[in-house]
């Protein structure tokens, strides 16, 4: 089975209801992973306790995971190729070094980011 890491941005249009993202959720739920970044990221958007709550609940659906040492380095060298030509942010070097430390197709909307990772898929077209 092929695993998917969602990106952030994923997910946030699947809890604010977007169609297509919550399509693409429901149809690779199981084989869908998660990063410990992404979960940073939604809790640091969360407004209140019942969003709090509601993303305790959503998250259960998902295999976590963590960043570890090998990733927190392959995350240091993908900023540092990246730096000059697309000044990425840590966060997207993290979540896309999970998704090589996993052997997982990383899942985003912003596929310009990362314009020679190869294990990089469009999660949807934008409208």
């Amino acid at each position: 089975m092929n695993m998917l890491l969602a990106d952030t941005d994923v997910l946030i249009d699947f809890l604010s209801g977007n169609g297509k993202a919550i399509e693409l959720v429901r149809e690779h739920s199981e084989n869908m992973l998660v990063s410990t970044i992404t979960i940073a990221e939604l809790y640091a958007g969360a407004r209140n306790e019942k969003e709090r709550n509601d993303l305790d609940s959503f998250l259960n659906l998902f295999q976590i995971i963590s960043v570890d040492g090998e990733v927190a380095k392959t995350a240091g060298l993908l900023k540092q190729e990246f730096l000059k030509s697309h000044n990425l942010g840590m966060a997207d070097c993290l979540i896309a070094a999970t998704a090589i430390a996993n052997n997982a197709k990383l899942k985003m909307l912003n596929v310009k980011h990362f314009p020679t990772f190869k294990n990089l898929e469009a999660a949807y077209p934008k409208d």
